[in-house]
């Protein structure tokens, strides 16, 4: 019987191994994986590659895990904001690489991993330092009907940490609004996918035109509790 409803984060999270690439789900605050987040960090693995958004609100989430010392690099379109202190220390100390990516090509660079492209061109970052290698080398360009292109390649995830709204225990997955955003391409980059779900459903319950990831993509889901707030709305625990 396929079931894939973990009984902890801890169990979850279990294999993750040091100098992993790991897929982190949202969009700013939006999204966040946060349990899972804190369960990485509790789980100990070190020299990460992190691909995100952003790279951290605040300290909690994954500007937490950024202070742990445990990520060795940073993928990510937008690494500063007022917030962002954590990793702007981190950064100008040299104790964090950065690989700016401009969203577009960062969700186009993640959706080829999930959907077998080998690389593509695009237009965006052409003429610019984006349109260099790490090393400073420059990217190969190629002009198509009269526009230049620069040519990128995927992003494969070893591990995707994603938070959705709803799960069953094959894994199918549903989101709320925006909290979807980089959830769906990422589970399908990455080897193992590990998702958060407010809520376990069962099997039958989604009508199938609803499913937003298919369980094929998802090697574990873990339910995590709403909180109530004083306004009467719900946050994630803490």
């Amino acid at each position: 019987m396929i079931n894939k409803i973990a009984t902890s984060v801890a169990e979850a999270l279990t294999g993750i191994a040091d100098g992993a690439t790991v897929l982190i789900g949202g969009f700013g605050t939006a999204g966040i994986p946060g349990e899972l987040i804190a369960g990485l960090i509790d789980q100990g693995a070190r020299e990460l590659t992190v691909v995100n958004n952003n790279a951290g609100n605040g300290d909690t989430g994954l500007a937490a895990l950024l202070k742990t010392g445990r990520v060795r690099k940073v993928i990510c379109s937008f690494p500063r904001q007022a917030d962002s202190h954590v990793f702007d220390g981190l950064y100008r100390s040299g104790q964090l690489q950065l690989e700016l990516v401009p969203q577009g090509n960062l969700a186009e660079r993640l959706r080829a991993a999930g959907a077998g492209v080998g690389a593509f061109f695009t237009p965006t970052g052409f003429g610019t330092e984006l349109a260099k290698n790490a090393d400073g080398s420059p990217k190969e360009t190629r002009v198509i009907n009269g526009k230049p292109y620069v040519l990128e390649y995927p992003i494969f995830g070893d591990v995707a940490l994603i938070k959705a709204e709803c799960g069953d225990r094959w894994g199918n997955l549903t989101y709320r609004k925006a909290a979807r955003n980089f959830g769906p391409v990422m589970a399908t980059a990455a080897k193992r996918t590990i998702a958060s779900v407010y809520e376990v459903v069962e099997l039958g319950a989604f009508d199938p035109e609803a499913v937003v990831t298919p369980g094929i993509h998802v090697s574990a889901i873990v339910q995590i509790p709403r909180v109530a707030t004083q306004a009467g709305g719900f946050k994630e625990a803490a």
